[in-house]
Parts: structure tokens; C-alpha cells; sequence
């Protein structure tokens, strides 16, 4: 309803006391100060101002607008200077989003470098899959993302490009009585009357799908779990074996064993993706991430 110039010469002019005071301290006429406060008490259906012999002040309607003009243009100038150290990646909200392993070390650690580089930062995280991520980014609700192509594949989004962050090698989780669990390397076939413990299997391709068919067989039961800490309860009872990414290994619990498997083609990539015009804080972060990897 009121244009925020008025609400600045409202605010001047109770400052001062005075028309001429308000229009040389805003560089304006007399007459134009005049001009603008009649339109303003026309908006305001009514007088605003007090006329003395000398100067003028607030009537109680004045008084009630001004404390909401002192509001609004107190508002105003705290989202002018943040959207300035957002810009310069000094300051702001920076929307994070993940996926399960790369929270365990990798993101982590880039962020509290991060906090230390630009304390005034304000890092709101999400975790999701990669697919979900990349529809945020492309959204506009994220501002950048670590994202995989495990299990089927990188996914593309219009408008994020994303960047190859890592290779990660993944290996097979058995629980300490196993047979296998003091090999130093294991053939998949070995693991061929396994039941897995897999977030998705048959509905589309995946890397487990594909290395079992390398290998020559269908693993003889999917166990369709998606959580990484319910996949290591399950594989330490004894239920089932799993494909672990070497940036989870830090989580595996004692009761576990992870062993390097002989298929070369069993990894991963990291990416970290962007939207088309990102943020200097989102670019500050990229750059961390890249130096954990190194």
C-alpha cells in the first residue's frame, strides 16, 4: 500500500520536526516533502502530521504508522545487507542437500572447514537420494548437492550441472563368523546362495544386478532395506550380505568386516552438482569438498 520512499520521508520528517529539515537532510524541495506527505495521508485516509506555527509532529495516526514504518525499513535494510554477504558468499543460508554416506565423513568435514572460513554461513542440510536432490536443485531449494550414480545411475536435471567429485569403491560387508570374512579379497560367485540386503533390486537396473549377472548369477534373495543402519543390523545377525561404499566405513559397527571384491567395475562416483547460477558460498563449499578428496 505505501511505497517505502514515503515511508522514509514519513520517518525524516518526525525525526526533524520539519518539512524543510526532512527535505535538505533527503535532498529533496520543500514543496516536493509537501507533495509526498499529502499523498501519503491521502493513502492513509487522513492527516498524519500535526501543522505548529513552528514545524509539525505525529498525530496519534501518524504515531501509529510510523512504528510500522520504522519496522518495515528496519526489515528492509537487514534483507538488503544479507542478500549483500549472500552475494559475496560472506554470509546467508546455503541449502545443502546429500545423500546417507556422503553425511558420514566427506560433507561433514568440508562444512566445519567451511564454518571456519565463513563463519556467518548459515548451512541448512537435507539428506535425500540423488534423484530427489537433483529435482531440488533444479527446483530451486537446494543450492548444492553431493550425488551419486549408485545404484542406477546418475540422473540429469534441467539447468544443474554436476562435477565428478570422487571415485568410491564398494565393498561387501560379512559379519565377523563368516566364512568368507577373513579373505582379504572376495569373488562375488562366492556370495552366490547370499540373500542381499539391497535399497532396490528388479525394478530397475543396478550396479548389484549387474555384477551378479557378470558373475553369472540372480542373487537368491533380495532383502529390500534402505536405511544403512538397519542394512548393518540385519548383515551382523547373520540375515544377509551388503554392498558398502568405502565413505560408510567409518560407520560400519565391530561386528561387521568389509572385504574388497575382485569385480573392478564395483564402484561408485561422487558428483557435487550445482544450479546454473550458483551462489559464491555453494562454490566456497564445492572447493572444500574437493581438497577432502584430494
Amino acid at each position: 500500500m505505501f511505497e517505502t520512499d514515503a515511508l522514509r520521508l514519513l520517518v525524516a520528517v518526525a525525526e526533524t520536526g520539519s518539512f524543510t529539515r526532512a527535505a535538505a537532510q533527503l535532498n529533496y524541495t520543500q514543496s516536493a516533502v509537501s507533495r509526498r506527505i499529502a499523498a501519503l495521508e491521502q493513502q492513509a485516509g487522513g492527516p498524519l502530521f500535526e501543522r505548529l506555527p513552528r514545524g509539525v509532529r505525529l498525530n496519534p495516526a501518524g504515531r501509529a504508522l510510523h512504528r510500522h514504518a520504522v519496522e518495515v525499513l528496519d526489515r528492509l535494510s537487514r534483507a538488503e545487507r544479507e542478500l549483500r554477504v549472500l552475494h559475496a558468499g560472506y554470509g546467508g543460508l546455503l541449502h545443502l542437500g546429500a545423500f546417507a554416506t556422503a553425511n558420514i565423513s566427506l560433507v561433514p568435514t568440508a562444512l566445519r572447514t567451511l564454518k571456519d572460513a565463513r563463519p556467518d554461513v548459515e548451512v541448512v542440510a537435507v539428506e535425500g537420494w540423488t534423484d530427489t536432490l537433483m529435482e531440488q536443485l533444479a527446483a530451486g531449494t537446494l543450492d548444492i548437492a553431493v550425488v551419486s550414480d549408485y545404484p542406477s545411475g546418475l540422473p540429469s536435471a534441467d539447468g544443474v550441472t554436476t562435477a565428478v567429485l570422487c571415485e568410491d569403491e564398494l565393498f561387501v560387508a560379512l559379519p565377523r563368523g563368516h566364512r568368507l570374512a577373513g579373505a582379504d579379497t572376495v569373488d562375488l560367485r562366492e556370495l552366490h546362495d547370499e540373500a542381499w540386503l539391497h535399497s532396490a533390486y528388479g525394478d530397475r537396473p543396478t550396479m548389484l544386478a549387474d555384477a551378479c549377472a557378470r558373475a553369472g548369477f540372480t542373487p537368491r534373495k533380495i532383502i529390500r532395506i534402505a536405511e544403512w543402519t538397519a542394512k548393518f543390523g540385519y548383515a551382523a545377525a547373520g540375515l544377509g550380505v551388503a554392498l558398502v561404499p568405502s565413505l560408510a566405513a567409518r560407520a560400519v559397527p565391530d561386528e561387521l568386516v568389509l572385504r574388497r571384491l575382485t569385480d573392478p567395475h564395483l564402484r561408485r562416483t561422487v558428483h557435487v552438482a550445482l544450479p546454473a547460477a550458483p551462489l559464491p558460498a555453494a562454490l566456497k563449499l564445492r572447493d572444500l569438498l574437493h581438497q577432502e578428496v584430494r
